[in-house]
């Protein structure tokens, strides 16, 4: 189908939650930080609008890769 030509987009983060707990309830570290360049699928997330500004929220999950300098690291 069409939809399988669409190109993954690529944004910039702006701010991350505090991850996922493990089973004693400890917070496991994300590997995305704040100012990460990742590349996510397009139909990934949920928009929001804050203020004059478009949001896309995203769970770690949706994210396919992140950009690293020239490269990705998937």
């Amino acid at each position: 189908p069409d939809t399988a030509k669409e190109k993954p987009q690529r944004g910039k983060v702006l701010a991350v939650g505090p991850g996922p707990r493990d089973e004693d309830g400890s917070f496991i570290k994300m590997d995305i930080e704040v100012d990460d360049e990742v590349i996510f699928s397009k139909y990934g997330g949920t928009e929001i609008k804050l203020g004059t500004d478009e949001i896309l929220i995203l769970r770690e999950s949706d994210v396919l890769a992140k950009v690293v300098g020239d490269r990705v690291a998937a």
